[in-house]
This record gives structure tokens, C-alpha cells and sequence, in this order.
């Protein structure tokens, strides 16, 4: 299991002991291009990305990659998707938690995240 794999199952594993909904995991968002988010709300357009090897040459911080990556990101957003990324540092300090509880309560017509939460299981 490569870096992205494991702090994606670790983030799996954090989620799962808060409140925020659960996510749908590789959700391909462009089949064309066989685009996926490793974590998206797809009912509210709210997509997470973790970004491996940040520190030490990984894969999104290399030309192609990283190329690949602009053209993957600008695409959702024209198509309407907040994106969220995050690093190693970020799931580990909980930063990403955060930012995926406004992001989402940003993304419905609800303003906080008790109310997001119904709203997902309603």
C-alpha cells in the first residue's frame, strides 16, 4: 500500500469517529478521464483530495503529476465542485476536518453542520 493509500485509510478511520456524513470513496466525477476524489459528497459537490508525498517528491508535486492535477482540479470547478485538499500534516493536525465542515455547510442550504448532517440523512 503506497503513502496516499495509507493516510487515505487513516483519514477513513478519523472520519469515522466524527460527525460529519459519510463520504463516498473514489467517486469518479469524470469518466472520460477516469477522474476520481478520494473522499466526495457528491449530493453537495464538495470533493477531498490527500496529497501524498508532499515532502518528498511525490507523484502531485512532480510535472506531470502535478500538471494532471491542474487540468483534474480546474475541470471540477468549472463543473461546480468545492475542492478540498489536504496534507499529511493537514489530516494528522485535524485542519481537514474543519475545512470539510464549512465546505459542506457552505454546499447546502443549511448553515451548520448539526443541521448538514440531517439534511444528509434525511
Amino acid at each position: 500500500m503506497g503513502l496516499t493509500s495509507e493516510l487515505n485509510e487513516r483519514f477513513a478511520i478519523i472520519l469515522k469517529g466524527t460527525t460529519l456524513p459519510k463520504p463516498a470513496r473514489e467517486y469518479r466525477f469524470d469518466l472520460k478521464h477516469r477522474w476520481a476524489w478520494d473522499f466526495a459528497w457528491p449530493e453537495c459537490m464538495v470533493a477531498l483530495d490527500i496529497q501524498g508525498g508532499t515532502w518528498n517528491a511525490g507523484g502531485h508535486v512532480r510535472g506531470k503529476g502535478y500538471e494532471n492535477d491542474c487540468r483534474k482540479y480546474s475541470t471540477a470547478s468549472i463543473l461546480g465542485w468545492t475542492i478540498i485538499l489536504a496534507t499529511t500534516d493537514m489530516v494528522e493536525s485535524g485542519e481537514v476536518l474543519a475545512l470539510l465542515e464549512k465546505a459542506l455547510a457552505s454546499r447546502t442550504s443549511v448553515s451548520t453542520l448539526e443541521e448538514v448532517i440531517k439534511f444528509n440523512e434525511g
